[in-house]
């Protein structure tokens, strides 16, 4: 008798252990998992505590919050976000996701709720001034992102020494500080941001490559997330709660109406 109430003691004991590590979180238990690129900001990316901040985190948490879910940020490989998607590892892709129509064969998107443009930053000392100028150059950009299509769309290929991938925009920009490649094309929210800190290194060309608008992804087939989704984000730009975001990250309302 003794040896089974030890046996049913043990197995609580077990099960108790088991059930107490789900992956859910929140008092409801739904999650909803945010792919996200850790190094773009100021859309998502680490500070000097190593938290995930930025625009798209704030604004997914408050959009996760309409929809009575919690948001957890998952750093995933940009180059196999889609792949992450289809797998069902996250649920959604979303940190500055361009709406392109390669991309929409794959996913779902909301509406657009950020304007963007692909443009080319430069050291702020370079002789280059002009799209005609980086004939013979070698071009930096983040792999398998917009930057990489646009510069496939354009003219500007072709004429090119050639072209460094890197896995994000920070390695990209680190290496035209040291001389590596001549010039980066990058998004224009994010370069925005590192001139800012660092005001004397880096300058744009006047052209851009390809204006574009950002989107978030959802897994085909799931119309039912993204309309509980584009709900919680319209509700979100009618309380006034996304200009309010957009102010803190970029001193003005950019989110598209």
């Amino acid at each position: 008798m003794k040896k089974t109430a030890a046996l049913w003691m043990i197995c609580g004991i077990v099960f108790s252990l088991i059930t107490g590590c789900g992956t859910s979180t929140g008092s409801n238990g739904k999650t909803l998992v945010i792919g996200i690129d850790d190094k773009f900001a100021p859309l998502g990316f680490r500070d000097e505590k190593n938290d995930i901040v930025g625009f798209d985190i704030d604004y997914a948490r408050a959009a996760a919050e309409k929809m009575g879910y919690e948001a957890k940020f998952q750093p995933i490989d940009w180059n196999a976000k889609e792949s992450e998607l289809n797998s069902g590892r996250i649920d959604l892709i979303w940190n500055g996701y361009t709406i392109n129509d390669e991309r929409k064969k794959k996913v779902l998107f909301t509406k657009p709720y950020l304007k963007n443009a692909q443009v080319v930053a430069v050291l702020n000392k370079s002789d280059i001034h002009n799209l005609e100028d980086l004939t013979g150059k070698v071009i930096g950009l983040q792999a398998q992102s917009s930057a990489s299509n646009a510069l496939e769309a354009s003219d500007l290929k072709p004429k090119v020494k050639s072209v460094s991938e890197f896995k994000d925009n920070v390695l990209a920009l680190s290496d035209l500080k040291i001389g590596r490649v001549d010039a980066v094309v990058i998004d224009e929210v994010v370069v925005r941001y590192y001139m800012a800190k660092e005001p004397d290194t880096f300058k744009l060309l006047d052209e851009s490559l390809a204006p574009e608008e950002y989107g978030i992804g959802v897994k085909q087939g799931n119309e039912k997330l993204l309309e509980e989704l584009q709900k919680a984000l319209d509700a979100l730009n009618q309380d006034g709660t996304a200009a309010k975001i957009s102010e803190k990250w970029f001193g003005e309302d950019k989110v598209l109406k």
